[in-house]
This record gives structure tokens, sequence and C-alpha cells, in this order.
């Protein structure tokens, strides 16, 4: 302790001299006071949840919109509803450009295309989009992967009841296997020949997504099932529509040339790993914060398990025609990490199909509870 406040000393005699405010300085938002060369970073070690630190410290300045500078990064943080309607649905356009960093410029991330993620806003990234929601994730699309889904979570359910009686669950790995099983299946169907290994770079892509060498690997599995699938494709054996994987529909999309912008491979794998990373990752966190919240809130739970069997009466299993009938599960995704505006998850549907069938399987089928003792409370 006493050599990092060593450290902080001469920070801080360094700020006093050179932080006053300049003339030709532009307007900020208010933000916390800021060191030399690490700016704002020192203020977000006072919790071990930076969404909990940043929201202390928009509280303690008054600031629903709060300027940080994290080293070299200047970042705004929007922590009110109405800030957030005015960045991203009132004046939207002027941010639906996202900035590349130099991670990301000088990774594989954008060596083939920069698919859908990172594209500029304008025309290309227009048609993108709109060949990703009427394409690949139009509601007829998600309605076709019903039965991948039912299979995952029917798989899901039968591992949980092998447990012991009272054996402790983990949550977060096996509702983030379903997801990542869930959208490998949907995106490139069920005959790929490096699925597990696929399945791993994209657990690492989602944990340290700037390595350049989990990207390299990404990328190459890709690519392989682009080939594959080519492959596949110009066999004797013809693919009907209504049992297209995604990577199918973006070759016969390539095949055609119907979406109205270029469409090379290079695009196909980037858009592929943006569902992929994108997809996965936000789905499977969605139901893990949602079975926290109802564990830490048992008569939420309750009022949710009863409303179920009710519905479902002597059914012995939960299908997606189920869901339809039940009003209280549906209010749980009102707050989702999938954004809102230009910008918003174009895979909205296709995760929320996931999210929906995965919670109602395991209130109906289980009861659960937190582990005891203070030490395995669930950080939120």
């Amino acid at each position: 302790m006493a050599q990092v406040l060593l450290l902080l000393i001469p920070l801080l005699l360094l700020s006093l001299k050179f932080g006053g405010v300049r003339k030709n300085q532009p307007r900020l938002p208010p933000g916390p006071w800021r060191l030399p060369i690490i700016g704002s970073l020192h203020h977000l070690f006072k919790s071990p949840l930076i969404h909990r630190a940043l929201a202390d410290l928009a509280r303690g300045y008054n600031a629903p919109v709060m300027y940080l500078q994290l080293g070299e990064l200047n970042a705004v943080v929007i922590s009110s509803p109405d800030a957030a309607r005015e960045v991203m649905k009132t004046h939207d356009v002027i941010f639906a450009t996202r900035p590349l960093s130099a991670t990301v410029r000088a990774g594989s991330m954008i060596a083939d295309g920069l698919g859908i993620a990172f594209s500029p806003y304008g025309e290309r990234w227009r048609q993108l989009r709109k060949f990703s929601t009427m394409e690949l994730l139009s509601t007829k699309r998600v309605r076709s992967f019903r039965p991948i889904r039912e299979d995952e979570t029917a798989r899901l359910v039968t591992e949980i009841a092998a447990c012991l009686p009272g054996e402790l669950v983990n949550v977060t790995v096996r509702v983030a296997t379903l997801v990542a099983n869930s959208a490998l299946r949907a995106m490139m169907g069920e005959g790929f020949r490096r699925r597990e290994e696929l399945l791993e770079c994209i657990t690492q892509a989602i944990k340290i997504a700037t390595a350049q060498a989990v990207q390299r690997k990404l990328f190459e599995l890709v690519d392989h099932a682009v080939e594959q699938h080519r492959e596949h494709r110009s066999g004797p054996s013809a693919i009907d529509s209504k049992d297209e994987d995604m990577l199918d529909v973006f070759l016969r999309i390539q095949e055609e040339g119907d979406l109205g912008c270029s469409l090379d491979v290079g695009d196909i794998k980037a858009i592929i790993v943006d569902l992929f990373v994108g997809g996965s990752e936000p789905t499977a966190t969605t139901i893990q914060w949602a079975m926290a919240e109802l564990m830490r809130n048992p008569n939420v739970m309750q009022r949710a398990q009863t409303e179920l069997h009710c519905a479902l009466q002597d059914k012995s299993r939960v299908t997606e025609d189920d869901l339809g009938t039940t009003d209280f599960m549906g209010t749980d995704f009102r707050y989702t990490p999938f954004g809102a505006g230009r910008r918003i998850c174009p895979g909205l549907a296709f995760s929320l199909a996931n999210v929906e069938l995965v919670l109602a399987m395991l209130l109906f089928h289980f009861d659960w509870q937190l582990p005891p003792g203070p030490t395995l409370r669930v950080p939120l």
C-alpha cells in the first residue's frame, strides 16, 4: 500500500500543476478528477464490480452524463433513462459509427471485413443490417431453429436432473454452453467437423476478444466452415431452403447477387464472427442475471413457477407454444443488454427466443436457491 501511495504522489503533483482549465479546452461533461497518464482509471478500483463503481461515481457527481479519461481513451458514461434515450434514440445517428481502437485496427478482427459490428454507419452498413434482419434473423428464420432450441434445453434439463439432490449447479457454465451450442447449430448446422475446437475458441474470444492469436484462430475456423459448406452445396444433393443454416443463406445470397452491395468471403466470415461473439455472451448473461435475481427474490420466482405450472397443467415439458400462454414470464426482459436505436442488436429475436425458453424450462423443472454462506453470494 505504501508503494502505491509513493507512486501516486508524483502523479498528483503533476495533476495539480498541469491540470488547470485551458482556454481552448472543449466543454466536457462533469466527471471525477484525473491524474496524468492514467486519467480516471484509479476511481474504478473502489469496487470489484466496474458497473457499481461507475454508478457510484455518477451518483456522487450528480452526473447522468459523466466524462471519464481511461488512459488514452476518452469515454462518456450514461447513467439515466433520459440521457440514454437522447444518445441511443433521439441523436443515435451521431453515435452510430463506432470508433476503431488501435487494438482492433491492428488485429485480425477487421483483416477480412468489418462485418456489422465495426462497419461505419452508411449505405453499406444499412444493406448488411437489412440482410441480417430480413434473411438471417427474420421471424420465420428464427422460428425454423425452434427444434434446435428445444433439443438443447431438453438436454440441459436432463443433465441437471442427473445431479444429486442438493448438489451445486454452475448455472453460468451450463447456460453459456447451451447458448453456444444453439448458436453453432443454427449458424453452421450439424455437420461441422471442428465443432468442439470452434466452441472453445468462441469462449476464449468472449473473454479476451482483442487477443490476436484468438482472433486468427476464430477466423481460420470460420473459413474452414465456409469451405465445408461450399463443398456440400456443390455436391449432388440439393439443400431445401427450409433446412438452410445461416451460413447456407450467406452463400446462397452471395451466389444470387441480390444483396445490393458486394459480399465477399471476408464479409461473410466477419458477420458470422459478429453473430457468434456478439450473440452468445449477451444471451447467456441475460439468463444468468435473471436466474440470479430470481434466486435472490424467492417470492418472485415462486410466482413465475406457479404461473408456469398452471398454464402447462399436466404437461411434462415446456415448448415454445406454451410461452404465449403466460403473462408474468415475459416481464423479465425489459432491460436487456442488446442496445437500442440504429445499433440495436439485429439478433434480438433470436436471442430472446433462447432466453424465454431456457428460463421457462429451468423454472418449470427445478426449484432453485443460492448456496449457503456469505462467500457464495452472487455479486450483481
